[in-house]
């Protein structure tokens, strides 16, 4: 009896760990990641670009050695009940923690494509890691980097300003989201 009762503690941790690994991947329909509100978000929505497979090299135009230009996107309908999306592309890999290269909000609920350096009417920029806008990958030169292109469905407006902090405009919009898609690319100097 003694034993079990220890082993309970382990095998809950392990459990939690092993979650929370499975929890943090790429654009897989089917995968769960927790948002900032403590919600589950499911991987429901494809997200994809005409650009660049999931997980293949972005090609230079879309980053600083190029044009610096935001890609074409296309994702798969919302679940029903989104108001409206948001777009955040971020880079994970960066050597001062995650950069966020970009922060769209105010997406029309029912479209399901961004153009090639395209804001959609009514849709929003937020600051992101520079400043304001898109802004490429322009990696230090070293190891190949991955940029994740993130699209949520909200339920409600995230309540984002033009100057909120990245990290917490991110929060706001995992908060207020039901469903997500992601599309990851790579780059390298």
């Amino acid at each position: 009896m003694t034993i079990r009762r220890l082993h309970l503690p382990l095998l809950a941790g392990a459990l939690a760990l092993l979650a929370a690994c499975s929890s943090s991947g790429g654009s897989g329909g089917g995968a769960t990641t927790t948002s900032a509100g403590g919600q589950a978000l499911k991987s429901t929505m494809t997200v994809t670009s005409p650009a660049f497979a999931d997980g293949a090299r972005i090609p230079v135009r879309y980053t600083c050695k190029g044009d610096n230009l935001s890609p074409p996107l296309k994702w798969s309908a919302p679940p029903a009940g989104t108001s409206q999306l948001a777009l955040v592309v971020d880079d994970p890999d960066a050597p001062g923690g995650t950069f966020v290269h970009w922060v769209l909000t105010g997406i029309p609920a029912g479209q399901t494509q961004l153009g090639e350096n395209a804001v959609p009417p009514g849709a929003a920029e937020g600051r992101n890691g520079a400043g304001s806008g898109y802004t490429g990958p322009c990696p230090p030169s070293g190891p190949v980097h991955h940029y994740r292109f993130t699209v949520y469905a909200l339920n409600r407006s995230p309540g984002v300003q033009a100057d909120t902090d990245p990290r917490q405009a991110i929060a706001a919009i995992q908060a207020a989201a039901t469903a997500q898609g992601r599309l990851v690319g790579t780059f390298q100097t």
